[in-house]
């Protein structure tokens, strides 16, 4: 409040008596105290005897986390782009598995083959995502090295048991349960740590980190491939194992910088209060809300193609269509999308980086309805360029949208619970089109409803920026009215010497 103010001597002394006291203190309160000889001669000329005992409180704020911005961050940021690659680069690569299982496991006579192996990478892509919440969970509690490695050789172990099977059915659960399951538990600590190292180019590294599945579905379909025809599928997925083992050496890497909350368990107690184990304080936020629930409502045709766009391809066009260059296409773009869009993401103020999500949303939708209108390969492939170039801009600002909407020490839960409810439309998505397909013949109509989501979705995140923008209007308005509150409590409090401090504050070349 007197910041900037000049002061004759003996109020410089008194204020530096004062301060020079306070540093002892837990909170620290700028406060003006008289001398004794100062009242005395207050008291002779008539004025207050009261002195003014303090003012309006300063808080001692915290010094700001500094984000290194690079350093020991790039090698976090190469094992996190490992992470991606791993996790997404196999669960978008399923529709060459998709295609294998049908041989290995399939029946003629079966009319809803398709739908019951669907299920298969649907049920795998969706339980990442569900197990979410309880991942961002198990992460603030036992931090993201441990969470990781941890996850990964949940997720070595199943792909191995998969390895093993000879049905449908024991797959749902080592392929589709446990596989997916250490892939969530190793995936959402690689998007926390990196909070931990890069603020200013979060969105930069963001886009480099999610690159990292682009660069694995760009490679994996002509490997996967390969592989199953060589060796088949039982030691293709042996194979594939070898890629979570480096996963659980890249989660060594993952040592957090952020400084911990403080701890408010009960003396004697071993167990953390629910309020830290369940972060309920991010659903006060109405922009996370909204972002939360649009998001799932976008997604329920986005995985369809991933699954059923290379047995379509093959209907179409014949088997000898060069269907894996979809998928190559896809990541391609996919990655280019990621480095760009994450680029810009960090020039766009706040939660406006929203918008680029929409646009994404948009363009996907459109893109999903066009894949049944393209009778001519070339035409296929430009629709998957455009797919994969804005699904890269959708992945790579979900975790810098998450810190602009709840802060750093927020966004773990939050991302969980996002990524949990995405589970739903991620699992469900694939099986109905399997189905569509059983029942009509052809993919088209599943293509068509796949392509709705993301238009509707896409629309409900455009409230977002309006909502946000009244909250913090409405916080600065707060913030003004329990300041001038404060000015008059204090001008009560000292008397007839408030008016004469204010003036002076007032006039910065004031001696008086």
């Amino acid at each position: 409040m007197t910041e900037g103010t000049n002061m004759t001597d003996n109020e410089y002394e008194t204020t530096k008596e004062t301060v020079a006291a306070e540093t002892a203190e837990e909170t620290p309160m700028k406060s003006f105290e008289t001398r004794p000889d100062e009242v005395e001669e207050n008291n002779e000329n008539g004025g207050s005897n009261g002195t003014i005992q303090e003012q309006v409180p300063v808080t001692a704020e915290e010094p700001e986390f500094e984000h290194p911005e690079g350093g020991w961050g790039w090698v976090v940021m190469l094992a996190a782009m490992w992470c991606n690659g791993a996790v997404f680069g196999i669960q978008n690569a399923f529709g060459i598995l998709f295609m294998s299982l049908l041989k290995e496991f399939g029946s003629a006579d079966d009319a809803d083959l398709r739908f019951k192996t669907a299920w298969v990478g649907s049920l795998s892509m969706g339980m990442i995502f569900f197990c979410s919440p309880i991942v961002s969970v198990f992460t603030d509690l036992l931090g993201c090295r441990v969470t990781a490695v941890g996850g990964a050789a949940v997720g070595l172990v199943g792909l191995l048991a998969s390895s093993f099977v000879t049905s449908l059915g024991p797959m749902y659960f080592t392929y589709g349960i446990v596989f997916a399951t250490g892939c969530s538990f190793a995936y959402q600590p690689s998007l926390v740590i990196l909070g931990h190292y890069f603020k200013k180019r979060l969105g930069l590294v963001n886009g480099i980190v999610t690159a990292g599945s682009s660069a694995f579905t760009v490679t994996l379909p002509f490997l996967l491939s390969s592989l199953l025809e060589k060796v088949g599928l039982q030691n293709t997925m042996r194979i594939l194992s070898i890629l979570m083992f480096i996963l659980m050496l890249a989660g060594l890497t993952y040592t957090p910088l952020l400084p911990k909350p403080v701890n408010s368990n009960k003396p004697g107690s071993r167990c953390p209060p629910m309020s830290k184990v369940f972060n309920v304080s991010i659903w006060k936020s109405l922009g996370y809300r909204i972002w939360v629930f649009g998001i799932p409502a976008a997604l329920y045709g986005y995985f369809v193609p991933y699954v059923h766009l290379m047995k379509h391809v093959e209907e179409r066009f014949g088997e000898d269509a060069n269907k894996e260059v979809l998928l190559m296409c896809i990541g391609v773009t996919s990655g280019v999308g990621r480095l760009i869009f994450g680029q810009v993401a960090d020039y766009v103020h706040g939660v406006n980086k929203v918008y680029l999500q929409v646009s994404s949303f948009m363009v996907i939708g459109v893109m999903s309805m066009m894949i049944p209108l393209c009778h001519v390969f070339g035409g296929l492939i430009a629709v998957c360029l455009l797919m994969g170039l804005f699904d890269g801009c959708f992945i790579c600002i979900m975790a810098p949208i998450a810190f602009e909407l709840v802060g750093s020490q927020n966004v773990s839960q939050a991302i969980g619970f996002l990524l949990g409810m995405m589970s739903v439309p991620m699992t469900v998505g694939p099986p109905i089109a399997g189905f569509l397909r059983d029942r009509l013949g052809s993919y088209d109509v599943a293509f068509y409803l796949a392509g709705i989501p993301p238009i509707v979705g896409g629309a409900v995140l455009c409230l977002i920026p309006w909502v946000e923008a009244r909250r913090i209007r409405r916080e600065q308005e707060a913030a003004t009215d329990g300041t001038q509150e404060q000015m008059l409590k204090f001008k009560r409090d000292s008397g007839g010497q408030g008016d004469a401090l204010a003036a002076k504050t007032a006039d910065p070349n004031s001696v008086i």
